[in-house]
């Protein structure tokens, strides 16, 4: 009866691993569909996307302000990622106006930001590709 239960725990095992695996591709896929941008290690791959919004500051269409969504996905973190990817954004001059971040070393790292800019001259590519050599840059420190 024990050989039985070990044997149903190990394909249970199996088959989640499995479901990951099928779920990672279909994340990756549906990135790649909207037009996101990924890295990847040697183990290690990351997502960024990036998307214009317009920020309503008051009623006044002369003071609206430009902002940015930004998405970074990775499967495991690392130690100063988070502080990287924020110093970057700081660099561009923009101010994060919401976050949801999920990070702890050698877990996913997830963060979810709405960042506001003053000036014109910062776009979408700008925000990517920065995030992108943070990740980078923390990954090469590694």
């Amino acid at each position: 009866m024990q050989a039985n239960k070990t044997s149903i725990l190990a394909d249970a095992s199996k088959y989640i691993k499995d479901l990951k695996e099928k779920v990672e591709e279909a994340a990756a896929a549906s990135s790649a569909a909207d037009g996101s941008s990924s890295t990847s290690g040697s183990a290690m791959s990351a997502t960024v996307s990036v998307s214009s919004v317009e920020l309503d500051s008051n009623s006044s269409s002369s003071c609206r302000r430009r902002g940015f969504r930004i998405n970074v996905s990775m499967e495991r973190s690392r130690p100063g990622l988070l502080v990287l990817v924020l110093e970057v954004l700081e660099e561009l001059g923009l101010d994060i106006l919401d976050a949801d971040i999920s990070c702890a070393d050698h877990t996913a790292f997830r963060l979810q930001a709405l960042g506001s800019g003053q000036g014109e001259s910062v776009d979408e590519q700008m925000v990517r590709q920065a995030v992108l050599q943070a990740i980078s840059k923390c990954m090469d420190h590694d």
